[in-house]
């Protein structure tokens, strides 16, 4: 069976088209307001796309909030979400974006180790509590963070709130969508990168945060890892999958609150 039109998002998403443009024009204008309060491209990895930016509040950081962006490792770079940093930086915190590369030109769990060297090179430059939040793509590697094969443990111990937002916590079903040809994941792989299969992991508050006007495999795919890791699990009304991260720019909403409590 076919799950490309299971996972297909923007198909159902009314003036899906629109919002990229918009998103990497409210993110600009965002940079381009902070100032000096924004330090760009800091490299974390050899790369070209192994860096990160940084966007600094008005005195000392209470933390640092880790934003990790979806497109199914396939697309989007960190320049078009800078502004969901308005919600913690207006909370006093520290937030950092990091790019990776892209499949096919790296596997899925290569990005995997990328984010990991990301957020340790970010703990380096803040000091303080670490939380992570990841949008669909992005929802998954911050869920795959707190593997305990992954970050040193000075820096896992610093975690305290995790975020998978609409993530794919569950790589299995996607060996059969079109993707594939792309990811390139054999049945050992999908099973290795899929968070609901993660056993030993770090302790950290975990949110499972999805629209309830997403695509079915959305809401399952969240359900699975919140019934999987016994955490909470919030279904946000009339929010569809390209809408759902709004609230991170609203200093005042409940996925604020919890990504800087």
């Amino acid at each position: 069976m076919n799950l490309d039109d299971a996972y297909s998002n923007g198909a159902y998403i009314d003036g899906a088209d629109t919002f990229p443009p918009r998103w990497a024009a409210q993110a600009q204008g965002f940079r381009e307001g902070l100032g000096a309060r924004a330090r760009l491209d800091i490299a974390y990895g050899p790369g070209a796309r192994n860096t990160f930016d940084l966007f600094l509040p008005e005195g000392t950081p209470k933390g640092v909030f880790v934003f990790v962006h979806g497109g199914y490792w396939l697309q989007f770079d960190k320049s078009s979400w800078s502004h969901l940093a308005a919600g913690a930086l207006a909370q006093g915190w520290a937030v950092a974006m990091p790019s990776y590369d892209l499949c096919p030109d790296v596997s899925i769990g290569d990005i995997t180790l990328q984010v990991a060297t990301a957020v340790t090179r970010i703990a380096a430059e803040v000091a303080g509590p670490i939380s992570l939040a990841g949008h669909s793509a992005g929802g998954h590697l911050v869920a795959r963070m707190l593997d305990k094969g992954l970050l040193p443990a000075e820096v896992a111990d610093r975690l305290r709130s995790v975020m998978p937002i609409s993530p794919v916590s569950d790589l299995r079903p996607l060996l059969q969508t079109s993707m594939n040809e792309k990811f390139k994941m054999d049945d050992r792989a999908a099973a290795a990168e899929s968070p609901v299969l993660m056993q030993d992991r770090h302790e950290a508050t975990v949110t499972v945060w999805v629209g309830a006007k997403e695509r079915p495999s959305f809401l399952d795919q969240a359900r699975w890892l919140a019934e999987a890791w016994s955490c909470d699990h919030v279904i946000d009304p009339a929010k569809h999958h390209f809408d759902v991260i709004d609230a991170l720019c609203d200093a005042d909403s409940e996925m604020v609150a919890i990504v800087t409590k």
